[in-house]
């Protein structure tokens, strides 16, 4: 019979789903001091593969989390993007990350099960253990005195609990979105066959393959374990259980439209389903936030739901946690649905066009695109211009919330503006100035920081703001001595910037503006509170 602690303070939040993204939000509250309670309706850890693809802002992400060094070692980088066509090669795209600087220039190809492994550790070290089988039922919001929730765990106990706050990234099929009333509206439209199997062919695994072939589209997805491919057909989805059959299907179409032979062993895992572009209009309701796929469904064309799903966690629990310590006003929480919704809108509309670009299925189009890539191969110009749209769209390094309520109004610089991300390393050797491994320490902490580039501010602040000076005396010094970090940020003598809990530019100013009077515009009123726990 299921034993409850009840000498154990009682959580502050409850985060329903225990995927990727419910595992960011339970972490990240966690690393900002507040008390966690994960649940999950499964039994145990899922072990069928699902998303594959971690995108560069995602693992900027990790990295303040401090859970990436745990990740790399077990992930292949994918660095290109190569189109076969009916035996020969079209064109191959390369990653350019040259207008959007990153320490990580490539997405890593990493299985959903071992992020959720990394994820759950980590997630442990901060106090939060998953309780598996316990399933919600049904909640009440009770306005000011929280969210009186009913959990009905697997040998029946039922309970019922108080939070300020419920989260719910319970998944495509959530239980909480549903009982709020939100449908998630948009389209469902193409039915694709995905299976993961070992692959005999020689083929480059730091790219991706698309091939067009008379019988349809396929692509190959690298996995880290040698010879291991995710497969997309677009076209012939059968299936009924024959693993075989998809196996011999497979190793014609990629030997067809490669030109080389291949063959595809039987397939560990296989599923076919419907494409789901859907959303909600709005994040949060009253006491109550959703995020991920809880939120918005979309084609897996471009690999970008868990990465949206997690860049939702982080952007929610810094808010919520701010909060919780009496920092902000409630409304604090509707710049989630304000900075987030727009993401997700934006989503549904780059994956629809990936998914017609994915399955190509006319013939026309598909001449007019070897016609098209044979001209482009000889205009360099042109393909750079390309493959740059390409990655801003995909890595989400030019996401920003310049639009949102927490981008506070400058004077126009050269440098980086408010609602952009702070961490663009702009050279390789960048990376390794002392500079800018000094920031990235900064931004793993989970505070606001102050960056000035001359005389720390006269203002007083609370805990929640950490003030690093760059190459000033004091005890909390920045040493920058070739000026990187300034000529990066575009950050002359005399400038501050506030940085956000999850590394985007909050407002930047001069000695003759105050950091203070930018936070109070923003709502935020830092103050002593004996939550924090950095």
């Amino acid at each position: 019979m299921t034993q409850l602690d009840a000498t154990a303070p009682a959580p502050q939040v409850l985060v329903v789903g225990a995927g990727p993204v419910g595992l960011s939000a339970a972490h990240e509250l966690a690393r900002h001091g507040v008390r966690v309670r994960l649940v999950d309706a499964a039994a145990g850890p899922a072990t069928t593969s699902r998303a594959l693809a971690t995108h560069a802002r995602t693992l900027e992400t990790y990295d303040q989390m401090g859970i990436l060094d745990e990740l790399l070692p077990r992930g292949q980088r994918v660095e290109h993007f190569t189109l076969h066509q009916n035996g020969r090669r079209l064109i191959r795209f390369d990653t350019d990350y040259s207008r959007l600087p990153t320490r990580f220039p490539f997405t890593l190809m990493v299985d959903q099960v071992i992020t959720e492994e990394v994820l759950r550790t980590a997630t442990a070290r901060r106090g939060v253990e998953i309780e598996w089988g316990v399933r919600l039922t049904e909640f009440e919001d009770l306005g000011s005195d929280g969210v009186r929730a009913h959990l009905v765990h697997a040998d029946g106990f039922a309970e019922t609990m108080t939070v300020d706050w419920l989260v719910g990234t319970d998944g495509g099929h959530s239980t909480i979105r549903k009982q709020l009333g939100l449908k998630l509206e948009g389209e469902s439209s193409e039915t694709w066959l995905i299976a993961d199997a070992t692959v005999h062919c020689d083929l480059p695994k730091d790219s991706i393959h698309w091939m067009r072939t008379p019988t349809g589209t396929v692509m190959m997805v690298p996995f880290p374990e040698p010879g291991k491919w995710r497969l997309l057909d677009t076209a012939e989805t059968s299936y009924g259980g024959d693993d075989a059959m998809v196996a011999r299907r497979f190793s014609a179409k990629i030997s067809t439209g490669t030109g080389r032979p291949a063959v595809v062993e039987s397939p560990s895992w296989v599923s076919v389903f419907t494409i789901q572009q859907r959303m909600i209009g709005q994040m949060r309701n009253g006491r109550v936030l959703l995020a991920g796929d809880a939120a918005h469904v979309h084609s897996p064309a471009s690999g970008q739901g868990m990465n949206t799903g997690v860049q939702d966690a982080v952007n929610l629990s810094w808010k919520l946690a701010t909060v919780l310590r009496g920092e902000a006003p409630e409304a604090l929480l509707d710049s989630y649905s304000d900075e987030r919704v727009p993401v997700g809108a934006e989503l549904l509309r780059t994956t629809k066009m990936a998914t017609m670009l994915v399955q190509l299925r006319s013939r026309r189009a598909a001449a007019a695109l070897r016609a098209a890539f044979t001209v482009l191969r000889s205009l360099p110009p042109v393909k750079g211009r390309i493959q740059r749209k390409i990655m801003g769209g995909m890595s989400a390094l030019g996401l920003g919330y310049a639009a949102g309520p927490l981008a506070h109004a400058s004077t126009p610089s050269a440098g980086v503006r408010p609602g952009e991300r702070v961490a663009r390393v702009t050279a390789p050797d960048l990376a390794a100035s002392p500079g800018w491994q000094e920031l990235v320490s900064e931004l793993q902490r989970p505070q606001w920081l102050l960056l000035t580039f001359g005389p720390a501010p006269e203002d007083h602040f609370g805990p929640s703001v950490r003030v690093r000076t760059v190459n000033a005396p004091g005890p909390d010094a920045l040493s920058d001595p070739a000026g990187h970090l300034s000529t990066a940020l575009g950050a002359p003598s005399g400038t501050w910037l506030l940085i956000r809990p999850d590394g985007y530019l909050a407002a930047r100013g001069t000695a003759k503006e105050s950091p203070s009077t930018a936070l109070t515009t923003l709502g935020i009123h830092p103050a002593p509170s004996p939550q924090l726990a950095y």
